[in-house]
């Protein structure tokens, strides 16, 4: 008896139907096809000799059921491409978790930063004899740590002094041209993305 083909079939009276595949009768192991109405999904079983053979119309003969489009993916490849797709979404869990812990400290980072530039303002403000002072001295140190602690979580400052102007990394807030005449506050990456771009007094370039 013939193989079925796995496709879509269409009965002698026009409806069509997709074979699902072939089974076996538990009682008497007659072999059956398991097909799928496409207009309802409703799911029928049918002997495989009765599947295959011709009725009389008033055309003439024809088959009960007539494979009008093949099924060309076998069970391997649906497996396989299963598989891939399966490892793809591994993949990008993974990815989306990997960028999810490189930039989940951002938002805290807002209300820390603030707190390290008032330091580095209290420092750059001191006159020369006010900076040999031993709170002086401490806080420098403090701020190193801080600057050790910052640098190994992945954040640096931006670089401003002597810059061409950056439009991804800066803001200019005064003047006018391609460099950077002074910054007014500080701007950070996290991880190489801006969190916070420094805002900056640019001038024209010198000729």
């Amino acid at each position: 008896m013939s193989i079925i083909k796995q496709g879509i079939y269409r009965h002698y009276k026009g409806a069509k139907y997709k074979v699902i595949g072939e089974a076996q009768n538990s009682e008497d192991k007659q072999p059956l096809v398991v097909y799928q109405s496409l207009e309802t999904n409703k799911i029928w079983c049918r002997p495989k000799e009765n599947f295959l053979a011709e009725v009389k119309t008033k055309e003439g003969k024809k088959p009960r059921f007539e494979l009008i489009e093949e099924d060309n993916d076998s069970f391997e490849k649906k497996y396989l491409r299963a598989l891939a797709d399966y490892q793809n979404l591994l993949k990008q869990t993974a990815r989306e978790k990997e960028e999810f812990a490189k930039y989940a400290i951002s938002d805290f980072l807002y209300d820390l930063l603030p707190v390290y530039d008032h330091l580095k303002l209290s420092i750059n403000g001191l006159s020369e004899e006010e900076a040999k002072n031993p709170w002086a001295v401490g806080v420098k140190h403090v701020l190193k740590q801080f600057k050790e602690v910052l640098l190994n979580r992945g954040i640096e400052e931006i670089k401003t002094k002597d810059e061409k102007f950056n439009h991804d990394m800066m803001e200019a807030i005064e003047g006018e041209g391609d460099m950077v005449e002074k910054e007014i506050m500080p701007g950070y990456k996290l991880n190489g993305r801006v969190i916070r771009p420094a805002k900056v007094i640019v001038k024209k370039k010198e000729k």
